[in-house]
């Protein structure tokens, strides 16, 4: 295996880790896409975006044609878009999927930043999706029980 295909297998794997670990915590949340969702959306985002930049290099047969390397990866953020959609439930009047519809969404920016090699970027993005998840339960944990004590307290006086 030559070092540019080691690179991108780099990448992908990279890519798959980070959005592995970003679905192991919607996994444990118990949510509709967990971890094969993540690494899945991650993985493959990655290796679109190793296609747009590298995979035409051939097709340029004469300096008057130019490579923009930014289609495909828009065209992720949209397919990203629809998948998230579809994750979206609006249920008795409430709505339920978007946190998980989000996910998926950075998940996939994520797996474009480990495909364009920007290891560093997109592991301080997982890090803060990881911390943002996990601070906004630990909040909900805290506002719960301190709204649950409120209320037995309510109870007691009446």
């Amino acid at each position: 295996m030559d070092t540019m295909t080691m690179n991108f297998v780099v990448r992908i794997l990279v890519a798959a880790l980070l959005g592995g670990a970003i679905g192991l915590e919607r996994e444990y949340r118990d949510k509709a896409a967990g971890f094969r969702t993540h690494f899945l959306v991650a993985l493959g985002s990655a290796l679109f975006m190793i296609i747009s930049a590298h995979g035409f290099q051939d097709a340029l047969v004469s300096p008057e044609h130019r490579l923009d390397v930014s289609r495909i990866a828009a065209q992720v953020v949209s397919g990203i878009g629809f998948i998230g959609a579809g994750t979206i439930i609006f249920q008795k009047n409430v709505v339920r999927g978007l946190t998980t519809a989000a996910s998926i969404w950075v998940t996939a920016a994520i797996g474009l930043a480990c495909g364009a090699g920007m290891y560093a970027l997109a592991a301080f993005a997982t890090l803060l999706v990881l911390l943002g998840l996990e601070a906004f339960n630990l909040f909900l944990r805290r506002f719960d029980a301190h709204r649950g004590n409120k209320l037995k307290e309510k109870e007691i006086e009446d």
